[in-house]
């Protein structure tokens, strides 16, 4: 069985890192809006959602696809929370991203994060 691990770390970028943290950051949030607005209301699944608003979240925010991807599962999360609590979604801020193992990870060789 392989083990996955879960690794907490603070972040201490560049300014010019900081920059393109921003950027990422606001596109992130930017797409999840588009896919909020676009898409039906009463839609909270990811795939649907990724099917209806996918390729032009990528060429309009310039997201990697897996960040497109974790983007629409953000989306119907927050509409299917937003539902079981009777309100409204609200707009999405760029104040974080959704990374997996496939963005995301820590080389054991090298030591760097990719």
């Amino acid at each position: 069985m392989k083990q996955l691990l879960t690794l907490v770390c603070k972040l201490n970028p560049t300014p010019e890192q900081v920059v393109k943290i921003e950027a990422t950051l606001k596109a992130f949030a930017d797409a999840c809006n588009y896919a909020n607005e676009q898409v039906k209301p009463s839609i909270t699944s990811k795939i649907t959602i990724q099917g209806i608003a996918y390729e032009d979240m990528r060429s309009r925010f310039g997201l990697a696809a897996n960040l497109a991807i974790r983007a629409c599962a953000r989306v119907g999360a927050n509409r299917l929370t937003a539902k079981q609590k009777g309100k409204p979604v609200k707009t999405f801020k760029p104040t974080s991203a959704d990374y997996d193992q496939r963005i995301l990870h820590f080389g054991r060789k090298t030591g760097l994060l990719a």
